[in-house]
């Protein structure tokens, strides 16, 4: 028979080991190896039997057990000293308390969040990129208030068929024993409300995770005010279908923000100034925030603001195929009709997500024009979004697009091995408590970093035996089929690691383009190869699900299967085996459709090297010398012979550069050449790839300054909101009467040199605007074939008399400072001080093109 319920009893703590209660509900644990340490002491066995979890350790521990412990001066003083160290690491003043003007708080919304794996709540780089993010935050004492949803089946478990076909499961998970509480607010527990279509509504509870100082609310539906369908809106994630997804959202977005209004007055927590969106999926909450404030009797376009100046929204998509896009007519019916809100026009919301598909509504889209702040997630993916959005700001070039760029980072004590820290902590203490110092790790002798090195694959060499041995027994096959797996894979081997999710573009089988080729390389008598694989692929991506089951197949292969091996179940715990174990780590996707990645970081910090294409945040730090770049046949359009050309590519790397390296011996049996380029990695990465530099990052260049906007727009009964959505409105308004009529040049002669200067004038017709509302600038520089201006300069040109009819007279010195080609133009954009871009508002005038011009531009 089975259970029609399952729950978790909690056991009851004697009053001595209270605070080993406090450290299990504080997510702190899961990056501070001494907590660890302690809950380990509790009782070893059932320490590893329940997987390092101590929410299950201290369900599963006995009451004799806990009465000795209570009774244990040695460990009550250890537990002691652990509960001060937690305390004093809640309430000391960190980096972020020194900045000026910083926000008392700030929303991060996302829909996963990878904290541990005791709590899998995450799929993949989106979640476990949230989950090191929440932890910098804390790190660096920034005040974030998190939200997301809590998933009753998380993201699935993943096992194989005897075909080596993926197998989904979804085991059921109880909040209760999770390290979560729940909020109550007089002790009955707080519950968000949205109404849906049809006299419906979404109820949910918030549960509260707390990690470290960062406190992250989580939303659930399982609740007995909702009917069946609701209740499984948060049943698992990236599940159903696309009313589930649309249920989703709305809970993420609208409910987190009432979760969190519900949380601050509960609780006293100041209210957020920023609400930082993590890709399109929370969207919604700039609706909600608009209904807020348009309820507080601003109008919509004043509101409109009031968000806008507040909001950051993070990108992580580098193809339009992977952004949420719903049908129009889906929004218009949860958004309008019977369940309209009253201050909220559906127009206007609909016109918020609008695309170049009228039929679609695009939750980027929405994101991004509800957001006076857009970054994405790495240089490259910058680029890559500032043309992929392009038609938002028509007439701007990619350049001046107002899509930024931050690269991600790791969060170290998450992902770095336990020796390496105690290393660091060693050698050069500075990394560790000021993150500086990296120069110094050259000084750390060879001997060291190599011994444990070989640790740590040795390591990981034990759990890859211990995980396959239970995959192939999951599999079918009897323990009496299974004495070959004592010998797989080898601790003095060349370890190479790849792992990721499974969508086509990472390209998991293009190491098995040639099989013979890479036979040899896993096979080599004197420079043996052998590679760890894992991954998961969404469940409704058969495609994906087939090149597990390739995989799978090579390495089935009884002359292979001890070099080259498949991990079912990739999580958190496998992650950190995989980083910190492998030597090299392997990433092949299309370029560019990487947006940044960060395995490739964690293993960098670990003493590993990249073997990558140049995508994401490799593209920007790869230096030549801190790992190998796989060329890439850019321009090949065959994507099977692209495939064939850099899998060949990454063939002869391995076997000329990678292997070789490796196997090359000194006297005293270390690789020192493959040492020299461990260290420069180590230094020149090590400083970059760090998820405090990306928090501090997004403090200053978008936290602070979003706070700062924020202010000056809500001050003053949200004052200066009124006056620039006016001024916004009237400019839009008067925009079709704004020209450039007329550029003239001179002072250059016929045969113009470098560092002569043109004398350039200029007359714009302003319609009904002030020249205070306009910047009128010259662009000048380099021209391409089609007299393009390539990565133009822009000089502001200087106003003068007003005739009666309202055209301007402008002026102004252009410098030749360049040979060659040069053109120039002339511009108007819109200027207002509290606008953060010049694109901004999407408006700029340009002249037509008579006679003599090409393109707008003048020669």
């Amino acid at each position: 028979m089975r259970a029609i319920r399952r729950f978790t009893v909690r056991t009851v703590l004697p009053a001595e080991l209270a605070a080993l209660g406090e450290l299990v509900h504080n997510l702190r644990w899961s990056w501070h190896p001494e907590t660890l340490d302690l809950f380990a002491e509790v009782d070893p066995a059932l320490w590893a039997q329940v997987g390092h979890d101590p929410v299950a350790l201290l369900g599963a521990v006995s009451h004799e057990r806990l009465a000795e412990l209570a009774a244990d001066r040695r460990f009550l003083r250890r537990l002691a000293d652990a509960a001060d160290d937690l305390r004093e690491y809640m309430t000391a003043p960190r980096w972020y308390q020194a900045q000026p003007d910083g926000a008392h708080a700030i929303a991060y919304f996302s829909p996963e969040y990878g904290i541990a794996a005791a709590m899998p709540q995450y799929s993949g780089g989106l979640g476990i990129l949230a989950g090191d993010h929440l932890k910098a935050a804390s790190d660096l004492g920034v005040p974030i208030l998190a939200v997301g949803l809590l998933y009753r089946h998380g993201y699935f478990t993943q096992s194989l068929s005897p075909e080596g076909w993926q197998l989904e499961h979804y085991p059921s998970l109880d909040a209760g024993g999770l390290p979560l509480s729940l909020l109550k607010d007089d002790g009955a527990p707080v519950k968000i409300r949205i109404g849906l279509p049809g006299e419906r509504a979404l109820h949910a509870q918030v549960w509260v995770a707390q990690v470290g100082r960062v406190p992250l609310l989580l939303l659930d539906s399982d609740v007995a005010e909702n009917d069946n369908a609701a209740r499984d809106v948060t049943d698992r994630l990236y599940g159903g279908g696309t009313d589930h997804r649309l249920m989703q959202e709305l809970l993420l977005g609208v409910g987190g923000v009432r979760a969190i209004r519900s949380y601050c007055r509960v609780t006293g927590h100041a209210e957020p100034e920023v609400f930082h969106t993590n890709e399109g999926h929370a969207g919604f909450l700039g609706l909600e925030r608009i209904r807020e404030l348009t309820e507080a009797r601003l109008s919509f376009d004043e509101a409109l603001e009031v968000v806008r100046a507040g909001t950051v929204f993070t990108t992580h998509t580098p193809v339009p195929a992977g952004i949420d896009r719903f049908p129009v007519d889906m929004i218009a019916r949860q958004f309008g009709g019977d369940n309209a809100w009253p201050t909220v026009p559906v127009e206007r919301i609909l016109a918020l997500g609008a695309e170049a598909d009228p039929s679609r509504f695009n939750m980027a889209v929405m994101g991004m024009r509800l957001a006076q702040r857009v970054n994405g997630v790495s240089e490259l993916h910058g680029e890559v979004s500032r043309d992929m959005f392009k038609e938002l700001w028509p007439g701007f070039d990619l350049d001046e697009v107002p899509i930024g760029s931050i690269t991600n980072g790791v969060h170290a004590p998450t992902w770095v091995g336990r020796e390496f820290m105690e290393l660091a902590a060693r050698e050069v203490p500075s990394l560790l408590e000021k993150g500086r110092g990296w120069e110094n790790v050259h000084k750390i002798p060879d001997a060291e970093i190599w011994n444990i090195r070989s640790i740590l694959r040795a390591r990981l060499v034990q759990g890859a035996r211990d995980r396959l041995r239970k995959s192939w027994r999951d599999r079918g096959a009897s323990p009496a089929e299974l004495g070959w797996v004592d010998d797989v894979l080898d601790p003095e081997v060349l370890t190479i690691g790849f792992a990721r999710r499974v969508p086509s573009y990472k390209r998991l089988t293009l190491m098995l383009q040639d099989p013979e080729r890479l036979t040899e390389l896993l096979l080599d008598p004197d420079r043996p190869v052998q590679i760890v694989i894992a991954g998961k692929a969404h469940p409704a991506d058969e495609g994906g699900k087939k090149l597990i089951q390739q995989i799978v197949k090579f390495a089935d292969r009884a002359e292979v299967r001890h070099r080259i091996v498949f991990l079912p179940d990739y999580d958190m715990t496998l992650g950190q085996l995989l980083v910190q174990g492998c030597d090299v780590w392997l990433n092949n996707p299309l370029r560019p459709l990487e947006a940044s990645g960060t395995s490739g970081m964690k293993s960098a910090l670990n003493g590993g090297l990249n073997l990558s294409i140049r995508d994401g945040w490799w593209d920007e730090w790869y230096d030549g010398t801190n790992g190998w770049a796989i060329p890439t046949a850019d321009g090949v359009d065959d994507p099977d012979r692209r495939d064939e050309l850099e899998a060949t590519a990454l063939y002869d790397l391995i076997e000329h550069e990678v292997a070789d390296r490796f196997y090359d011996r000194a006297g005293d049996g270390l690789p020192r050449r493959w040492m020299e380029m461990v260290k420069h990695t180590l230094t020149s990465l090590g400083p970059k790839v760090l998820a405090g530099r990306m928090l501090r990052d997004y403090v200053v260049g978008l936290y602070l300054p979003a706070a700062r906007a924020a202010h000056v727009l809500s001050a003053d009964s949200q004052a200066a909101a009124k006056a620039f959505a006016a001024w916004r409105l009237k400019v839009t308004r008067a925009w079709p009467g704004v020209r450039v009529e007329h550029v003239e040049g001179s002072g250059i002669g016929d045969t113009p040199e470098v560092g002569a200067s043109l004398e350039l004038r200029a007359t714009i017709a302003l319609g009904d605007l002030e020249p205070g509302d306009l910047l009128v600038e010259a662009a000048y520089g380099r021209v391409g074939p089609h007299d393009e201006l390539i990565h133009p300069h822009h000089l502001e040109l200087t106003a003068g008399d007003v005739d009666d009819d309202g055209r301007a007279h402008y002026s102004g010195v252009v410098p030749l400072d360049r040979t060659g080609a040069f053109g120039y133009t002339v511009r108007v954009v819109p200027h207002h001080p509290l606008a953060a871009a010049k694109a901004e508002l999407g408006l700029i005038a340009v002249p037509e093109e008579p006679a003599g011009m090409t393109n707008g531009i003048l020669r």
